[in-house]
């Protein structure tokens, strides 16, 4: 049955003067407004304020419409934190055509598929990727897709593979082309694909509203001051960065890019351009912990964002020893990158540094943007109980949740079972409801009928001082089903034995939780720095079943 009009019903209807679609398209426009002689972009030695970058965003976004793209098309992108990738995320939309920002890391079949299951129509390219994005479109058979070359003087190499260039689009352009705000906040702004590392990848479809709502979202919940420098560490391409390039224009901020993420640059740009902000996985964190100390020279307040994986609070604890402010987020493609923070208590400042580390190493509470979230019992969704030990499964719903995953229905319809998203991370609720990742469902070990966390394990390593990096995986067990096998990486000039480092686990851990197995060596990542755990889950299989029991 409808609801009754009320007397704030009758007469008081939603007009052009008091309902606008929510959109982050607005912010850039308000900023190149307001401020059209603030630096909006940084790279090398290039500058470029808010008024000439909205001016180019229309440029592209005139050359796209004036060549029949419209609403309901997908754009691809393929590029480094550059420039023209950063201005991608205003002038696509602008059409109302759909963002794709494509992993640069990936392989050609994989990018083929993509091309293909979006139905790109244009695509825009990177030198530096032109050769296997070349073979991608040849496995893909799409001539009729217009392949768009960004030429990057400062890169040295790549090859023409397009048919016009950017600045091609640029002149065709008219700097004042009349884009007009989505006719429905729900349409779609952005399409995002998962790694897909257990089949095709699945394209996850943002709106307007979720776009603009946690674009926002990530100004309140780090609280930043106007006009953020704000530096590009996280790829783009990763969840529209999270979100932070519509977050800079709403904070008139600066984009600092960044083509290649290493901890020279990292370190020159925080003390050259006085950065006061950046995002990266906690293996960018070790990587900055671990650079020699002659770059570690900034003398002013820095702020990172960190998520990708639950950051060892070892870590964190050494990123605030060097002076640089952590705040633990977590969120998944699905939910428009962050949606849950480890917001920080004043009552927590007298703690010392290990125990403020832990707290900080907990992913937290919904951001102010998320509606609900719960850890339950995926079969029923009853809650668990709060007691930070018993295990279940993290739910979430809210504006900053997909609308789903594009031409795939069922996988959608599972995902949101029971009015929920199901985030297939497990966890525990704390007493304070703070929630904490245990594991992904697919990394938890099981072991002689217990549950045992890679991730509780891999914080228990970080502490380690000879252990720069390590990641543990489930390695199949005769007797006990599976065993926690450890993967490590040593810091430089330091020596350790599986015997050492087993010892240590025996000290700070239960003693079936200790490895039974350690490897020494290189961690494979992915493009985010995330660990590809599902690699060495085969190098764990490869070394077969073991016996006995020795380590319990």
């Amino acid at each position: 049955m409808a609801d009754k009009a009320t007397i704030y019903d009758i007469g008081l209807d939603r007009n052009p003067a008091n309902f606008v679609q929510l959109s982050p398209l607005s912010f850039i426009r308000r900023t190149a407004q307001i401020y059209p002689d603030l630096t909006a972009v940084v790279y090398n030695d290039l500058r470029r304020t808010w008024a000439e970058t909205y001016a180019r965003c229309c440029r592209v976004a005139g050359a796209l419409a004036g060549r029949g793209i419209g609403k309901g098309d997908t754009v691809s992108v393929i590029a480094a934190n550059i420039p023209e990738m950063f201005e991608a995320h205003f002038a696509i939309p602008m059409t109302g055509a759909v963002l794709n920002t494509i992993n640069s890391r990936l392989d050609a079949e994989a990018i083929a598929f993509i091309l293909n299951h979006a139905e790109a129509k244009v695509l825009l390219v990177d030198p530096e990727f032109a050769e296997v994005v070349d073979r991608a479109i040849k496995i893909a058979h799409r001539p009729d897709m217009l392949v768009v070359d960004i030429l990057d003087p400062s890169f040295a190499g790549g090859q023409r593979i397009g048919r016009i260039t950017y600045d091609d689009l640029l002149a065709e352009g008219d700097p004042n082309f009349a884009w007009v705000m989505p006719g429905d906040e729900w349409d779609a702004i952005s399409l995002n694909y998962t790694s897909g590392t257990t089949g095709d990848p699945k394209g996850v479809v943002y709106h307007h509203r979720g776009a603009a709502l946690n674009a926002m979202s990530n100004i309140i919940t780090w609280g930043m001051g106007h006009h953020a420098r704000y530096l590009w560490t996280l790829p783009m391409f990763h969840c529209n960065g999270w979100c932070f390039p519509w977050t800079i224009a709403a904070n008139a901020g600066v984009s600092i890019c960044l083509r290649a993420v290493r901890a020279e640059p990292i370190f020159q740009l925080f003390r050259d351009e006085n950065v006061t902000h950046f995002c990266g996985a906690p293996i960018v964190l070790n990587m900055l912990v671990h650079a020699p100390d002659e770059l570690k020279d900034f003398d002013h307040e820095i702020k990172v964002m960190t998520a990708g994986a639950p950051p060892p609070a070892a870590v964190i604890m050494n990123m605030e020893a060097m002076g640089v402010d952590v705040t633990q987020v977590y969120g998944l493609t699905e939910t428009y990158g962050p949606s849950v923070v480890s917001a920080w208590q004043g009552k927590w400042d007298a703690l010392d540094a290990d125990a403020r580390s832990r707290m900080k190493a907990r992913q937290g509470v919904k951001n102010v943007v998320l509606d609900d979230m719960m850890v339950a019992d995926p079969a029923t969704l009853e809650p668990v109980p709060d007691d930070g030990v018993t295990i279940g499964e993290i739910f979430m719903r809210g504006n900053n949740v997909m609308k789903g995953y594009v031409k795939n229905p069922t996988a959608t319809a599972k995902a949101f079972g029971g009015g929920w998203f199901a985030s297939g991370d497990l966890g525990v609720m704390h007493p304070d409801g703070y929630v904490e990742i245990k594991d992904r469902s697919k990394d938890i070990i099981i072991s002689g009928g217990e549950n045992i966390s890679s991730v509780e394990v891999e914080d228990v390593l970080y502490r380690h001082p000879a252990v720069m990096e390590a990641a543990v995986v489930a390695r199949p067990d005769e007797k006990w089903g599976e065993t926690p096998c450890a993967f490590v990486t040593v810091k430089p000039g330091q020596q350790i034995t599986e015997t050492d480092l087993l010892e240590f686990c025996r000290q700070h851990m239960a003693r079936f939780k200790v490895p039974k197995t350690v490897v020494f060596t290189e961690l494979p990542k992915t493009s985010t720095g995330k660990v590809q755990k599902f690699v060495l889950r085969d190098r764990a299989r490869a070394l077969g079943d073991q016996g006995g029991g020795a380590g319990f």
